[in-house]
């Protein structure tokens, strides 16, 4: 037969399980969030190019540090830029090796 617990016992698990869940969430989040920033940055370039006002200088300085040593990498390919593309599929990838399905 089994025990009925009180309220006020408290179920212990194991706290490498929930560092290791929450660490996995936030590494899921950053990366999402990133994902959402650059694709933002992308699509705000076509419409103001010169990245004028509060929203778009916020969404260059947060991704032209990770943009820059790509494009540093890469041959020059004229006016389009494939840097945030090949950014994309790398962070693409890391998420897939982290969480196999």
């Amino acid at each position: 037969m089994a025990r009925r617990r009180s309220p006020r016992q408290r179920v212990y698990t194991r706290p490498l399980v929930n560092v290791q869940t929450f660490l996995s969430v936030f590494v899921w989040l950053l990366v999402t969030a990133l994902w959402l920033l650059i694709l933002g940055r992308v699509l705000l370039s076509w419409i103001n190019p010169r990245f004028e006002g509060p929203i778009a200088r916020f969404l260059y300085d947060t991704t032209e540090p990770l943009l820059a040593p790509i494009r540093r990498l890469m041959p020059q390919t004229g006016m389009i830029d494939f840097s945030p593309l090949v950014l994309m599929l790398i962070m693409g990838v890391l998420v897939r090796l982290l969480w196999p399905r």
